[in-house]
């Protein structure tokens, strides 16, 4: 799949997982609090933020976008490079759909209670609500991999 035919699944993935139901199977409540004021995205040229960490660390990402897309639809990207053996990232749910493609080495995805092993050119998603964690498979090897996270402002 290349970029072009990525974007066009972008509008989908954002309307698929704005209007999933929750884990009870009932459409999720609007959330009470307003959601944080995010810069509005245009079509252009997104180079990294900020540098990855200014130290070394097991867990390194280096951040290229987050803002809002028309439709109030918040997207995200980064890039994370895990060092072997590093710790795996906290179980978490979130409100927005992840997409991983995996850049280098086998990262372990953990979706819905699944563990499964992600290769080098192979992508991982996780869909809205579910229950997720990502690491390193390797003990000697690093891994890394670039997100794009497409959903409702949290």
């Amino acid at each position: 799949m290349n970029r072009r035919e990525f974007s066009v699944l972008l509008p989908l993935l954002a309307a698929g997982s704005a209007l999933a139901p929750g884990a009870d199977g009932e459409t999720p409540a609007a959330p009470a609090a307003p959601a944080p004021q995010l810069p509005k995205l245009v079509s252009g040229r997104y180079p990294p933020i900020a540098p990855a960490h200014p130290h070394p660390s097991p867990r390194m990402s280096q951040h290229f976008l987050m803002g809002m897309l028309p439709d109030n639809i918040r997207l995200e990207a980064h890039f994370t490079r895990l060092a072997p053996g590093a710790p795996p990232e906290p179980i978490g749910t979130h409100k927005h759909t992840e997409i991983w493609f995996i850049h280098e080495g086998t990262a372990r995805l953990m979706t819905a209670g699944v563990t499964r092993d992600v290769a080098a050119g192979e992508m991982g998603v996780c869909i809205a609500g579910d229950r997720h964690t990502i690491y390193n498979a390797s003990q000697t090897e690093p891994a890394s991999y670039f997100v794009v996270t497409v959903g409702p402002p949290e």
